[in-house]
């Protein structure tokens, strides 16, 4: 049986590497497709390894210099479990004064959102409302301070807290900072200002 061929060369840019997924989703366990370029698309291939690390095949069939020609194979019927990143290792990072996402989950193709959300020592996320979803946050390290309506509650290392859609909430890291995970639903971008040590409310 001869490997359907994808030729992607007439498509636009930005049309390439979705039209490659679709041909790759819509594969069973066990069947390839032929990807027919004009350049080695080792961007994609950065992409197959997020998407799906250990359950897909990469065989270069012709290596240019005009046309690249690659079998893409599905060796899993879904993308594989995986360990994702090291806590430990994250937590550690939470006295060094980075403030932002350190880290987050990247498969196009899941049901869940989840950060890794690093404030500096002293710094603040304003008071504000919640989405319309519930978030379950797990505090990594450092310590520092959730703001609820009614009272305040200490956070360390190892607290598991489950804030309620819309509820109002504000967290002050401490003076080692503070690293937490923040697991919920998938939605739109969710976006947390981190405001400058002395200026939050």
């Amino acid at each position: 049986m001869t490997d359907q061929e994808l030729d992607v060369r007439p498509l636009r840019k930005p049309d390439k590497h979705p039209a490659i997924f679709q041909a790759y989703d819509a594969l069973a366990a066990g069947e390839s497709f032929v990807l027919v370029n004009n350049h080695d698309p080792r961007h994609l291939r950065d992409e197959f390894e997020v998407e799906h690390p250990g359950s897909y095949g990469w065989d270069y069939l012709t290596a240019g210099p005009a046309t690249w020609r690659i079998k893409i194979t599905k060796l899993a019927a879904t993308p594989l479990p995986r360990i994702l990143a090291d806590t430990a290792a994250l937590a550690g990072q939470a006295a060094t004064g980075a403030t932002g996402a350190a880290w987050k989950l990247q498969m196009r193709q899941r049901d869940l959102d989840a950060n890794i959300i690093g404030l500096a020592p002293g710094s603040t996320i304003d008071a504000h409302n919640g989405p319309d979803l519930d978030v379950l946050i797990h505090v990594l390290g450092g310590s520092g301070q959730l703001t609820t309506e009614r009272s305040t509650l200490q956070l360390r290392a190892g607290a598991l807290a489950w804030l309620p859609r819309r509820s109002r909430r504000q967290f002050t890291a401490g003076p080692d900072g503070l690293r937490y995970l923040t697991v919920h639903q998938r939605r739109e971008a969710l976006t947390l200002t981190a405001l400058p040590p002395g200026t939050g409310r």
